[in-house]
């Protein structure tokens, strides 16, 4: 059933949203990110999680492996998943404990140098079904029914039960409270950590549909008429104690089939749209199918709202779970192309040794396709980008970009392992070069290409 409305919401956005052409770092219309210099920045990297583990045990299965072995393959970014079950295990009791093992890995992160957004993570509400999340505490129902899904754990988000909890949790004003005060605990104690650069909010947020209303319909309501305000509420906590960093906001899953999201303004200087990036068919264990016109779709609906609002995208999830499949080659290559269009970054799902979504096998090396995600890329630039483009087939990547005419001249280039040339032309020079990386220093107000090339 979820499959069959997915699909129809696909048919849907591809009648409602408009052909868009894209050029150059962020696409038409959309700024953007920004480091506290000024420069544009690019994020590349993962998703990092513990959710077998709880209590005394919570982020254990994080170790500072992880990060050392992200920026080792040029990432620089990671999006740590964290639990507001395990942060506010009774109402208004936080834990100190889960707070220091928070910090621990975003002291990993400083030292490997990797910029991290920590995820206030949800599957299906929280530990009250089955999953993480949402206190069981904070879990409302009205006692509507729930069936488990063992198969299919993404339809158990369809469950009246579940879909109630999701609007308590939006119109209820305890609930309201007790949500802010859980972010501003991880606001006011991580505001200033040098790894940390935002904050998401909620991951995947859904809701309850309307009778006789379909899912695009209940999406983009849901959107306009509970995350919006949800998300304003939530800067507003987030603010008074920490001004500098991104808040990254996210539509429902819905946007993923090429659904526009009905989201609105949130009202703050420093939003980054966080959409995620998956397939129905895929993530059911499909094969790509480049001529079904998915990945033309989403790119189609999910770059509207940046572009009204004038906020970045930085993509939070996004990979499917068997990269192994004929036709997933053709897949990753096709998504770093459209990623490269729009995006100021990216966090693919899920860092971790082992099967299924795990980018790296129990030995450390990519499994199958996954290697595809590493490449040259610019990691900040001072000044403006005219364009930056990498061609995987030659080996080449090149940036051109107008130096700032003052402030910081120094731009950071992430290199892969492996042999590289690097060469730049137009007022500028490499200035150091290191294992994974190489900066550039220019002249201000130079027009300057940098070319990165394999061999």
């Amino acid at each position: 059933m979820l499959r069959a409305m997915l699909t129809a919401a696909a048919a849907v956005a591809a009648l409602l949203a408009p052909a868009t052409a894209h050029a150059g770092e962020g696409g038409p219309g959309i700024p953007p990110l920004t480091d506290g210099q000024g420069r544009v920045l690019t994020l590349r990297g993962w998703n990092i999680e513990d959710k077998t583990h709880r209590g005394e045990q919570a982020l254990s299965a994080i170790t500072e492996r992880h990060l050392r072995d992200l920026r080792a393959q040029g990432f620089n970014f990671a999006r740590l998943l964290v639990f507001w079950d395990d942060l506010e295990p009774r109402p208004g009791r936080y834990s100190e404990g889960y707070l220091r093992r928070i910090e621990r890995v975003l002291d990993w992160a400083e030292r490997q140098d990797v910029r991290v957004v920590l995820d206030a993570h949800q599957d299906v509400f929280g530990p009250a079904f089955g999953h993480r999340g949402i206190p069981e505490w904070a879990t409302r129902t009205d006692g509507l029914p729930f069936t488990p899904h063992p198969d299919d754990w993404f339809a158990e988000y369809f469950e009246p039960a579940v879909q109630r909890a999701f609007t308590h949790l939006y119109e209820d004003d305890d609930l309201r409270r007790a949500q802010a005060g859980m972010w501003r605990t991880l606001a006011t104690r991580f505001a200033g950590h040098p790894a940390v650069l935002g904050y998401d909010l909620i991951n995947e947020p859904m809701g309850e549909p309307r009778p006789g209303e379909d899912l695009p319909a209940a999406a983009r309501r849901i959107e306009r008429e509970q995350l919006t305000p949800m998300y304003n509420r939530l800067a507003d906590a987030v603010r008074p104690a920490d001004r500098d960093a991104w808040l990254f906001v996210e539509p429902t899953p819905v946007v993923g089939e090429g659904v526009p999201t009905g989201l609105g303004r949130v009202r703050d200087p420093r939003v980054v749209y966080a959409p995620h990036f998956y397939d129905t068919a895929m993530e059911a264990g499909a094969d790509y199918d480049p001529g079904a016109g998915w990945i033309e779709a989403y790119e189609r609906a999910v770059t509207a709202y940046p572009r009204r609002y004038r906020v970045p995208v930085v993509v939070g999830e996004w990979g499917p779970p068997d990269s192994s499949l004929p036709r997933m080659n053709r897949f990753y290559r096709d998504a770093m192309a459209s990623l490269g269009r729009y995006a100021s970054g990216w966090a693919g799902y899920v860092w971790c040794y082992g099967g299924g979504y795990c980018a790296l096998d129990g030995t450390g090396a990519f499994r199958v396709n996954k290697e595809l995600t590493v490449e040259p890329y610019a990691e900040a630039v001072a000044g403006t980008v005219r364009s930056a483009a990498h061609d995987s087939g030659a080996g080449v990547y090149r940036l051109v970009y107008r130096a700032a005419p003052h402030g910081s001249r120094v731009s950071v280039l992430s290199v892969p392992p492996g042999a590289w040339r690097i060469a730049a032309e137009g007022g500028a020079d490499v200035v150091r070069r290191t294992a994974g990386r190489a900066w550039v220093r220019a002249a201000p107000g130079a027009l300057v290409t940098v070319t990165v090339t394999r061999g």
